[in-house]
């Protein structure tokens, strides 16, 4: 912490001293220009003369005045907007000896008032509220030479960015982020947001875009997602531009770091096509890994040597990432990964009936692990299978790993209007993933008095490759009635995984009572100590095929009041077989059946649902009440006629009948205030992993077994949202509150034995509640002599819930609150100064062991620093302070990562940049994890990067020719409404 104050007192006196400048003041009046009465409430923006960017904002007083004390000095224009009454603006200047300019008084013209001949340029408003979309000016708000749009939203009220580019916007993390009302690269956010400048974005818009099908229908059904869709300027909508860079440098001690990307974008007005590559080995990732949870069926195996047991997970610790060139997104921060990717994508009209978008991208990624951990698993005393009193087991393990994973991808949409009323929409996504893997680890058990109780070696190597494929038919049809619609729905989902792995193992037990070999109802024993070789061969093949239909009817009852018919039909096949071969010294193949680990099993999950939504549309108030009857069929059935222990050909049919409520409110208290309140059902079926009768033995000490019997699981969720923006304060509030209950919610049995091996399989239990919720506060608050943008966010998550060790219920309670704040500020027209920090209280609580009970302090603060010196050099910092702290001492660890940039701008246009770049100056970063769960307390300590430099040059790309006015097809269409025009009620 110390450091930490040694690099803020030397940093911020260096970019404060420019804060500091001579400040004055601007006052001014606004009246009707025809009756010279004063305006009340009128907007007022104080805007830099030289950028119009926003510098202040505030409304006039009951006598149409207006004030901006503490301005620095400078030129600026003075914005005056007002309903019913045309913009107009006027430039002030604050020097030394004009310290309190008067703006005088700014009469403005009603719109209906005859104007003769005289052009009136109009302005728009730094921030406005469309029905539910909150609409950010982008020239509003200043951003650093060369930004991308990422650090545009870090300047938009109510929005944060995290290190790894996540973005949340009013507590929620957005899920989708649009280009002119179209995907950009698939459904990637990141992928908009760290390749598009900021300077050729018109407007940023911020809301909650409902369903496809309730876009269509106007019947809302709860569906939403977090949203930001970007809107191109006109005049850049028809050009070229893109970044490329290239970089290098050393890292003491290891190999040379390098990184190298390139983005080129080519818009026509309604055509766009872009062009994407990257490489380096600095933990930076081309794409969201979206499609890499295949590889869990390859890798992942291997990384359960570190896994195992238990549930409700608590965690907290971790490294810290860096921001490289080109701000590419870290992959995970426990490793050292070097990767490539491409894209391409393209979107267009054909003709006049057909909307085209699609994209490829094609990614490859190295992973390197290197881990040390230490597990302690505490079991309550007197549990069945110890066979003794003192029931705890301490794991020393050492791990390492190395995994390639090739992925490509195909994202497409096509809409093709049939007729005015008619529309077609085809909506397919392919991915195709091949990895390779290889793990070795060892590790060693102790008692509680120290005595040795096992060790274990395994090496574990598998290839495999995977095919996804999900497609979309909508057909949507419109009558002439307003408000009569049809659509028919058909989804297709298909995931194919081949994977072989090698597991080659030593495990040497201490103690008597010790597995000589593994089933279905756990481990056989015998009375001596003994050694375990395992080498084996196992083949996985896992299919899963999903298809359903769903058909809507709606009929309008009224001008207010509209129903919905809805019936849908489901039908999910998954296959899974596991063939297990032994290793055979006589042939040197791996020719011998293993029959207690091999299996196929099939299972079929198929549902029948029907019901209606009823919804009234008010002039301040919305709600819709809706009823479903669902009948669902499990199958599972076990293919495998000669499996020991597992009943030959056994059958589990079963039925379920679930009724399915849903409710949605919405009232609009007017001013910007807006409630939601939605109430809905779902069932969740188990997994064909969860429901396979086998013993996954990849991890000796770990057996993991499946459970034929499983149900699938019941939820009632409540969610409650509230908004307030005042725009003319820039002062906002966003609550929600997530509130949901589990019927038969599938948990992990834990069954542990003396020697410290244990088999874990699911089970359902009832009696699972979450609740989470955040409060985001956002308003200008004086920073010297300065604004500065304010956000505080308060989050609050518990779950409640129940899973068994060694057949006994243990009970769990889980907390956290967290509180963070953050203020960024462009002081000047040099200086850009961003300050933030969280903290974050943790509690773990657990019934049937007391002493697992612990709790968690972690606080963080971020420096974000940049500055514009003399001959077109900039200099930027960035500091990130973590601590942790918690009821284990030997846990408490601080570390400090500071980064640092010195760059020089070139060119005429500044369109080129040298950078000299340090990360990890302090060398300081680091991955210690604490993993807490009701059955062991684990930490975990990680390589990572470390302290390297990069001297990097930077090319940016603008070549637009201009936009004729009106060419804009893909602009939303006005308040209340979402892309491509289909309308968004609530």
């Amino acid at each position: 912490m110390k450091r930490l104050l040694l690099v803020i007192f030397l940093v911020c006196p260096v970019f404060m001293k420019a804060a500091l400048a001579q400040s004055g003041s601007i006052r001014g009046a606004v009246v009707d220009s025809l009756t010279r009465k004063p305006l009340l409430e009128a907007s007022v923006s104080l805007l830099s003369a030289r950028d119009s960017s926003l510098v202040t904002f505030g409304i006039t007083d009951g006598e149409g005045q207006f004030a901006f004390p503490k301005v620095a000095a400078g030129a600026y224009r003075v914005l005056v907007t007002y309903v019913g009454y045309r913009g107009k603006a006027r430039p002030v200047t604050v020097s030394s000896a004009t310290l309190n300019p008067d703006a005088g008084t700014i009469d403005l013209v009603a719109t209906s008032q005859t104007l003769g001949e005289i052009q009136v340029q109009g302005e728009k408003a730094p921030i406005a509220v469309k029905g539910d979309t909150l609409e950010f000016n982008a020239d509003s708000f200043k951003t650093r030479p060369n930004a991308q749009v990422e650090d545009l939203l870090k300047k938009l009220p109510g929005v944060e960015v995290s290190r790894d580019g996540t973005v949340k916007a009013q507590g929620q993390e957005v899920r989708k982020v649009l280009v002119d009302g179209k995907p950009f690269f698939g459904n990637d956010p990141k992928m908009a947001t760290r390749n598009l400048p900021a300077d050729i974005i018109d407007k940023v818009q911020l809301y909650d875009q409902q369903s496809e099908q309730s876009q269509f229908s106007g019947v809302d059904d709860g569906d939403r997602e977090k949203t930001i869709n970007i809107t191109t300027k006109k005049d850049k909508r028809k050009g070229s531009f893109g970044q490329q860079s290239v970089a290098a440098g050393p890292q003491p001690g290891e190999d040379v770091r390098y990184s190298a990307r390139a983005s080129l974008n080519r818009f026509n007005n309604g055509r766009q096509i872009s062009v994407l590559g990257m490489a380096n080995n600095l933990n930076q990732q081309g794409f969201t890994a979206q499609d890499l949870g295949l590889g869990s069926n390859f890798g992942g195996a291997g990384q359960g040597m570190g896994g195992g047991g238990g549930s409700n997970l608590v965690r907290v610790g971790g490294g810290g990432t860096f921001a490289g060139v080109g701000n590419g997104g870290q992959v995970g921060n426990n490793a050292i990964t070097q990767s490539w990717a491409g894209g391409l994508n393209y979107r267009d009209t054909w003709g006049k009936k057909i909307d085209v978008a699609g994209s490829y991208n094609a990614s490859q990624t190295n992973t390197l692990t290197d881990q040390r951990s230490r597990r302690e698993n505490v079991l309550p005393n007197g549990l069945s299978g110890t066979g003794r009193a003192d029931s705890a087991f301490v794991t020393n393990r050492d791990n390492g790993s190395d995994n390639t994973n090739t992925n490509h991808r195909v994202n497409l949409r096509l809409d093709y209007r049939l007729d005015s009323l008619t529309t077609i929409r085809v909506i397919p996504n392919l991915s195709w993933l091949s990895s390779g893997f290889q793990t070795r680890s060892s590790s060693q058990t102790l008692d509680g008095q120290g005595r040795p109780v096992n060790t274990s070696n395994t090496n574990y190597s598998s290839t495999g490759t995977g095919f996804t494929a999900n497609n979309s038919v909508l057909l949507l049809r419109k009558f002439r009635k307003r408000g009569r619609t049809i659509s028919l729905n058909w989804n297709m989902a298909m995931n194919n995984v081949d994977n072989e792995g090698f597991n080659r193992s030593l495990n040497t037990f201490a103690r008597p009572n010790t597995p000589i070999s593994t089933t279905a109802s756990g481990p056989v024993s015998q009375t001596a100590p003994f050694e375990q070789v395992i080498n084996q061969r196992n083949d996985q093949e896992t299919q899963s095929v999903t298809n359903s239909i769903n058909l809507s009817y709606t009929e309008p009852l009224s001008l207010r009041q509209t129903i919905e018919f809805h019936y849908a039909l489901s039908n999910n096949n998954n296959t899974s077989n596991r063939f297990v071969n032994n290793f055979n010294e006589a042939t040197g193949q791996y020719d011998l059946p293993n029959a207690q680990l091999s299996n196929r099993f099939l299972n079929t999950f198929m549902t029948n649902r029907a019901g209606m939504t009823w919804q009234t549309n008010r002039l301040k108030y919305t709600y819709a009440l809706g009823f479903d009857a669902q009948q669902a069929m499990l199958n599972s059935d076990n293919l495998t006629p000669d499996t020991t222990d597992i009943t030959p050909g056994a059958t589990f049919s079963r039925t379920f009948t679930n009724l399915l409520p849903n409710a949605l409110f919405t009232y609009n208290f007017g001013k910007n205030r807006r409630l939601r309140v939605n109430y809905r059902t779902r069932i969740n079926a188990p997994s064909v992993s969860q429901l396979q009768p086998v013993p996954d033995n990849i991890n000796p000490l770990n057996i993991r077994l499946g459970n034929a019997a499983l149900q699938p699981e019941y939820t009632h969720t409540l969610s409650l949202n509230f908004n307030r923006f005042q725009p003319t304060t820039f002062r906002n509030l966003f609550a929600f509150v997530n509130l949901s209950r589990t019927d038969n919610k599938i948990v992990n049995a834990t069954r542990f034995n003396e020697t410290g091996a244990q088999v874990t399989q699911p089970v359902n239990t009832d009696g699972y509640y979450t609740a989470n919720g955040s409060l985001v506060l956002g308003q200008p608050v004086k920073l010297g002599q300065q604004k500065a943008n304010l956000n505080l966010t308060t989050n609050l998550t518990y779950n409640r819930g129940t899973s068994f060790v060694n057949d006994r219920a243990n009970l769990a309670n889980n907390w956290l609150v967290g509180q963070g704040l953050n203020i960024s500020s462009n002081f000047t027209e040099k200086l850009d100064l961003n300050l933030g920090g969280t903290i974050n209280f943790q509690s773990a609580r657990y019934s049937l062991q007391p002493q697992q009970n612990t709790t968690f302090l972690n606080q963080t603060v971020t420096i974000d620093a940049f500055y514009q010196l003399p001959g077109g050099f900039t200099v930027s910092t960035d500091v990130y302070y973590n601590h942790y702290g918690g009821s284990s001492g030997a846990f408490n660890q601080s570390f400090t990562l500071w980064n640092a940039t010195l760059a020089k701008q070139l060119f005429k246009q500044k369109q080129g940049e040298i950078r000299f770049q340090a990360f990890d100056l302090l060398n300081q970063n680091r991955s210690i994890v604490r993993n807490v769960t009701d059955t062991y307390t684990e930490e975990v300590q990680s390589r990572v990067l470390n302290r390297y430099f990069l001297v990097s040059f930077v090319y940016n790309l603008r070549n637009f020719s201009g936009n004729a006015p009106g060419m804009s097809p893909f602009n939303r269409q006005g308040p209340g409404t979402g892309p491509r025009g289909f309308r968004r009620n609530g």
